[in-house]
């Protein structure tokens, strides 16, 4: 996993793994909404075998805080931008030179 691009499920299913959870395990501490209801360990096992992507936020961060896992790194393995700073992002020059620092940062 090092030289090639890590997935969203692969990086779950590692963490877990590094933690000496089982898929049950951790999908029963993993809250899909506010509601307080656990994810299921079927939808658990298609997120680490990359059928299925998070639907949420609030699923990207439960995984980062179960886990102990940076939520920046899953949000960009996620493919997504977390909702509270595309609520910041309203200026376009800034946004395009944010993104600019972003590549330019990742491809040194």
């Amino acid at each position: 996993m090092s030289a090639q691009a890590v997935t969203f499920g692969q990086a779950i299913a590692k963490a877990r793994k590094a933690k000496g959870l089982s898929q049950k395990e951790l999908a029963a501490l993993v809250v899909k909404d506010e509601e307080g209801g656990a994810i299921s360990p079927q939808y658990l096992n298609d997120i680490e075998h990359d059928r299925r992507s998070p639907t949420s936020d609030h699923l990207i961060k439960q995984f980062a805080k179960v886990l102990g896992e940076d939520e920046g790194y899953l949000f960009v393995l996620a493919g997504k931008i977390p909702d509270d700073l595309r609520k910041k992002a309203k200026d376009r020059d800034q946004i395009v030179a944010s993104f600019a620092n972003f590549r330019k940062t990742l491809t040194k």
